[in-house]
């Protein structure tokens, strides 16, 4: 999913399942969301995107040249040249107690 104000710059990959969103929707007076402001990230040139990665705001930049990891949630810029992963939780497997 890529969103109506995403800024997406030149030779970028994105894999499948990518989504470059919002945080929200401001308001007006009335309760309506206000179209047409920048409320989609930026990626800037030569960035590559993992499968599953989530960039979400408007003032959220993706420097030239970075890489974002595979099921990463993002929602703050990273600078140029930078490579982004996250630590997923730890996998534990317990064995049932058999029953008679």
């Amino acid at each position: 999913m890529i969103g109506e104000t995403t800024h997406i710059g030149n030779h970028v990959k994105l894999y499948q399942g990518v989504t470059l969103g919002a945080k929200s929707f401001p308001l007006d007076q009335h309760g309506r969301p206000i179209k047409h402001i920048k409320r989609h990230p930026t990626v800037e040139d030569d960035v590559v995107v993992y499968a599953n990665a989530t960039i979400l705001g408007g003032d959220t930049v993706i420097g030239k040249g970075s890489t974002v990891g595979g099921n990463v949630f993002l929602m703050e810029s990273v600078p140029p040249n930078s490579f982004v992963t996250s630590k997923h939780a730890e996998l534990h497997i317990k064995k049932r107690e058999e029953r008679h």
